[in-house]
C-alpha cells in the first residue's frame, strides 16, 4: 500500500493551499482517511478525518471553519483545502488511511510553511 501526499509549499499568512492524498496498491477499502500534522518538537495533531460511508467529517478545533476535508471521485483519494492560513499552521502534514482492521497506512508527509 502506498500513500502519497502532494500540494504542500510556502504561502503567506491569510492565503490558501490544497493538499491531495492518493492511496494505491490495496485490495481492501479504507473506512477512514484523514490528515495529521506535526511540528518538530511538538506532539502530532489530528487535523481532520472523513469516513468512507456517510462522509462524516471531524476537525481539530484549531482548524474548524478554515480547513475542509473531502474525498475525491477516484477511490481512496482525499483532499484538504486550507484557507486563511496562519503561521501556526506551519507543519509537516501527513495523510493516513485506516482499514477495517484499524491499521493505519501513512504517507511520507508534505511540508506546509506559512510566512507571517
Amino acid at each position: 500500500v502506498q500513500v502519497v501526499e502532494s500540494g504542500g509549499g510556502l504561502v503567506q499568512a491569510g492565503g490558501s493551499l490544497s493538499l491531495s492524498c492518493a492511496v494505491s496498491g490495496s485490495t481492501f477499502s479504507f473506512n477512514v482517511m484523514g490528515w495529521y500534522r506535526q511540528i518538530p518538537g511538538k506532539q502530532r495533531e489530528l487535523v481532520a478525518t472523513i469516513t468512507s460511508g456517510s462522509g462524516s467529517t471531524k476537525y481539530a478545533d484549531s482548524v474548524k471553519g478554515r480547513f475542509t476535508i473531502s474525498r475525491g471521485n477516484t477511490k481512496d483519494t482525499v483532499f484538504l483545502q486550507m484557507n486563511t492560513l496562519k503561521s501556526e499552521d506551519t507543519a509537516v502534514y501527513y495523510c493516513f488511511a485506516e482499514d477495517r482492521w484499524q491499521i493505519q497506512w501513512w504517507g511520507q508527509g508534505t511540508q506546509v510553511t506559512v510566512s507571517s
